[in-house]
């Protein structure tokens, strides 16, 4: 795949390797939900086989917090994840 990234970025004429560029953006967009999904679902389905956290994680090439992410259902940016409140924070 990285040949493929090289090859577009070694196209001489500007405006040729600019579209080349689009187009693989866009490819990559549209694959990589899928991509996730299928990685999420993996994840899920060791978990569920009882392989550990670490374990999964080596398997699938992502880090123990994305792990941990996935199988709790939050897999977004920080600033959109709930807020845990404190003890007797509560009203």
């Amino acid at each position: 795949m990285a040949d493929a990234l090289d090859a577009v970025e070694a196209i001489t004429d500007r405006e040729a390797r600019v579209l080349a560029q689009s187009q693989a953006l866009a490819e990559q967009a549209e694959r990589a939900a899928r991509w996730k999904a299928e990685r999420d679902q993996l994840i899920v389905d060791l978990r569920t086989d009882g392989v550990s956290f670490r374990k999964i994680a080596a398997r699938t090439g992502v880090s123990l917090g994305t792990v941990q992410d996935v199988l709790r259902g939050h897999s977004g940016p920080w600033g959109t994840r709930p807020r845990v409140e404190e003890e007797g924070s509560r009203g």
